[in-house]
């Protein structure tokens, strides 16, 4: 549904009632052509702007408020109906009454949110088309909201943990560059009125800073290069893979980034399977939810050889990505039959477990960032008030 556009209606009922309302349609003929079928009579069609973004903590609302709904008896396609007028957002508004309007026309929900690939997961439309199958869409819609709330404030902490140094580095560069680049020159024409001989320290500060100056086009373009090739890079799936080995490699980074993907995938198996759905289409929902190609090509790899006979723990052994608590008790729940039981146990615990290292990272690199800081800029300060202290001595000689 990519070329869909977002229309502002107004229109006139049967009756004469004055209607209005938004509404997704490819043009303008299909918009005022489903306008009809619901025997309105278009006043005014107006495109809407074309720009749009999908926020994913409006979809896992959307399908925790549907659980609700559902729950205290109510159809599904009088509940999305409800969801449409109540919610604040307007393309939200005619997304929700177009799945309604698809029910109406026979349209299975599954196969509804399958038109919308850009706003629902393929975790979404086979958590739905399970629940259809089972009879239990009010539990598959709130065990989703509840994996996709979880899942999402994981990644904001731990981008919140990643993001921390980054600004803090970036704030003391740019004190350094003024400090060396406006305070550092000044300081130096009135020490040159002075025939005294300056302290070391305070020569190679204002060496920096005349290198700096001579040469601060060249550094900043040295300095824009990495993020500028990594920015392009970033979409290219040979680059995907080999920077997540590299992250994986680093010494806490790794541990981060390994439990938070760990977290992701038990949580999707775990969920498929309390859901009723087989564990080799439970993977590939798996495969499906991961963005990054590396960890697509672990889950694929595994699949392939769980489909050639091998035990599920085995496969998992033979991914290399996986940690001994995960084959062990992988191990357990297959030989036990509670398979579901250790795939829910693994994803709360790498969950839990990649929280307290957002929260550890953050406390550790917090004291580390500031006394670098802290001693950059101290350098500098003792740097340009050092000689101070030798005129006033070399004035007292005198």
């Amino acid at each position: 549904m990519a070329a869909n556009q977002l229309w502002r209606w107004r229109a006139l009922t049967d009756e004469g009632e004055l209607q209005n309302g938004v509404m997704w349609a490819i043009n303008r003929e299909t918009a005022f052509s489903a306008l009809m079928r619901k025997a309105l009579h278009p006043l005014a069609l107006v495109r809407c702007s074309q720009h749009h973004r999908w926020q994913s903590h409006h979809c896992y609302d959307v399908f925790r408020q549907l659980a609700t709904l559902l729950k205290a008896g109510l159809t599904l396609s009088h509940s999305l109906e409800m969801l449409a007028q109540q919610h604040p957002v307007t393309q939200w508004q005619a997304l929700l009454q177009s799945l309604a309007d698809d029910l109406s026309e026979g349209c299975a929900l599954s196969t509804a949110l399958k038109k919308w690939p850009e706003v629902f997961s393929p975790l979404y439309v086979s958590m739905v088309k399970t629940g259809e199958l089972t009879g239990k869409l009010e539990e598959c819609c709130r065990q989703l909201a509840q994996q996709q709330k979880s899942q999402q404030l994981l990644n904001a902490k731990v981008k919140k943990a990643l993001r921390y140094p980054v600004i803090i580095l970036t704030l003391a560069v740019a004190v350094v560059l003024a400090m060396v680049t406006l305070v550092l020159p000044e300081f130096a024409a009135i020490y040159k009125t002075f025939n005294t001989p300056l302290p070391l320290l305070t020569q190679m500060v204002m060496g920096l800073a005349v290198f700096i100056q001579e040469w601060a086009i060249i550094l900043a373009t040295l300095m824009l290069i990495p993020p500028v090739v990594i920015y392009r890079l970033r979409r290219h799936a040979r680059w995907q893979r080999v920077s997540q080995r590299i992250v994986l490699n680093l010494p806490v980074m790794g541990a981060l980034a390994r439990g938070q993907k760990l977290g992701q995938i038990f949580t999707v198996l775990s969920l498929t399977q309390q859901a009723g759905i087989a564990f080799l289409q439970g993977l590939e929902s798996a495969e499906e939810t991961v963005e990054n190609p590396f960890w697509r090509d672990v889950i694929q790899g595994m699949r392939e050889k769980i489909e050639q006979g091998m035990p599920v723990w085995s496969a998992f052994h033979h991914a290399a990505v996986f940690t001994p608590l995960c084959i062990q008790l992988i191990r357990t729940g297959e030989v036990s039959g509670a398979l579901d039981l250790m795939l829910e146990n693994l994803a709360h615990h790498h969950m839990e477990q990649t929280f307290q290292q957002a929260d550890n990272l953050a406390a550790l690199l917090e004291p580390i960032l500031l006394i670098v800081t802290g001693v950059i800029i101290g350098t500098l300060v003792v740097a340009m008030y050092l000689p101070i202290f030798h005129l006033g001595d070399a004035m007292s000689a005198g």
